[in-house]
């Protein structure tokens, strides 16, 4: 009787090793010294070095922002939740994902949106976006989502292979085309994406290139530990 048994388990191991053991090999494989690749943002150079006031008066300068991700966005006092960006995909797809996970990788990782009057123009009352904020986005946190009255402009003022991200045309809302992108800052200040702001599918890469600036930090502190 215990031969049997013994001779059952025998043919439940090797039944098993024949289902899953091609799928174990290549587990073991993938775990041993095999490095993730993954791709890298490129880098398109410092931005300036920005200053602004908040809705509450205080104020700012890149510097305090050094060590940490910045998205940066343009809000319209006219209609701050459908103007030159669609306020609402990134209220939902960018801001909430920061809040929900602030207390883990995501805990450095700011928004800044420059106010502006239409124009392109920066205005000093954040008062009336202040309120769409509030009144709008779930759990607002002007710690994460920072307003912004200061130079916008300057901010957005960058050139690669020819092409400048300061354009003026009537197809662009107010004239000017900087008010419809979103920049992603790393944590030295540098340039590493800019979409538009003004489509759900634009802004739900964003998401994704913030995680894969995220990615390549955690790469980095896995290196530096080891």
């Amino acid at each position: 009787m215990a031969k049997r048994t013994k001779a059952g388990r025998v043919k439940v191991f090797l039944a098993f090793l024949l289902l899953f053991g091609p799928a174990l090999l290549l587990i073991l494989i993938s775990t041993r010294g095999c490095e993730h690749k993954f791709k890298t943002l490129d880098d398109y150079g410092a931005a300036v070095n920005y200053s602004f006031t908040d809705a509450s008066g205080k104020k700012y300068t890149s510097k305090d922002f050094e060590g940490e991700v910045v998205i940066v966005t343009t809000l319209q006092e006219t209609c701050p939740d459908s103007c030159a960006v669609s306020f609402w995909h990134i209220d939902q797809s960018i801001y909430q994902h920061i809040r929900k996970n602030k207390r883990k990788k995501l805990k450095q990782v700011r928004i800044i949106s420059f106010a502006t009057d239409g124009q392109g123009k920066p205005i000093t009352d954040l008062s009336t976006i202040e309120s769409a904020l509030k009144d709008n986005v779930e759990g607002y946190d002007p710690s994460i989502w920072l307003l912004a009255a200061g130079d916008v402009k300057s901010v957005y003022d960058f050139k690669n292979n020819g092409e400048s991200l300061i354009k003026k045309d009537s197809t662009y809302f107010g004239g000017e085309s900087f008010q419809e992108l979103i920049l992603l800052l790393d944590k030295q200040n540098h340039l590493r994406m800019v979409l538009s702001g003004k489509t759900e599918g634009m802004i739900r890469r964003m998401k994704e290139h913030i995680a894969l600036l995220q990615k390549q930090y955690d790469k980095d502190a896995s290196k530096k530990s080891k």
